[in-house]
């Protein structure tokens, strides 16, 4: 009995990845170039590609490794740089708030998902819906996993080439700021979305002249989460007073 729930569960498994799988296809190309951009910068400071890759697996933080490349040097304190990288990553507290319900229907898989979320995971979690016959959780794994996997084939791919080949790694970095905009404007076609994508431009605009280019960061995101939450809470009650009409 036991191994015919093994072989159902490792099918459930292979059935979610090749459903998750084109869905991740943005995130593939995107994160095979930004993660070869990382291998790169890392590359350069004297590290291979083993090293690359196993930051990639143990430290999956996108931007914030890009960051951290920045730290392999001599003089800089361990409490700055924790303080930086928070202040880089912050968000991810507000994405996590925001997925506390779904995450918590996932067993044991709830602290790799938690572990895994990045921007572009983020974004695929929201914005993709669960094929039928499919196992959400399951569905949610894989792409989260894919995502990882990808992240981590590109940096190891760049690390691999920056030794090869000689590249100019200035202005290398900005790969990053591309697939931010790439994934803005996916989420943009998505007339659903603009209202969201509005509200998070308007906060930003708004904080940045308020708090500078350097300090907005954590205040555009609780502006945005009060915002969002307030008025999903307002649409909610709407939806009440219909329902009860």
């Amino acid at each position: 009995m036991s191994e015919k729930v093994k072989k159902k569960g490792s099918f459930g498994y292979a059935k979610a990845f090749r459903a998750a799988f084109p869905y991740t296809i943005p995130v593939l190309t995107g994160y095979l170039f930004i993660g070869m951009a990382f291998g790169v910068m890392i590359q350069e400071k004297g590290y291979n590609f083993l090293w690359a890759m196993f930051m990639s697996l143990v430290c999956y933080a996108g931007s914030g490794q890009y960051l951290a490349v920045n730290f392999f040097v001599p003089g800089v304190s361990l409490l700055e740089i924790i303080f930086m990288e928070f202040m880089v990553n912050v968000r991810h507290i507000f994405y996590g708030l925001s997925l506390l319900e779904r995450f918590s229907k996932m067993g044991r898989k709830r602290w790799y998902m938690i572990f895994s979320l990045t921007d572009e995971t983020y974004s695929l979690l929201f914005i993709t819906k669960t094929p039928e016959a499919v196992d959400e959780s399951k569905f949610l794994f894989a792409i989260a996993m894919l995502d990882q996997f990808y992240w981590i084939l590109g940096s190891g791919i760049g690390a691999l080439l920056g030794r090869w080949l000689p590249i100019e790694a200035t202005g290398i970095d900005f790969a990053m700021t591309a697939l931010f905009v790439v994934i803005m404007v996916e989420q943009w076609m998505d007339e659903k979305k603009r209202p969201s994508a509005c509200v998070g431009l308007g906060c930003a605009l708004l904080c940045l002249l308020i708090f500078g280019a350097e300090n907005f960061i954590l205040p555009t995101m609780i502006v945005m989460m009060v915002v969002l939450l307030s008025g999903k809470r307002i649409w909610m009650e709407k939806k009440e007073e219909e329902h009860a009409d």
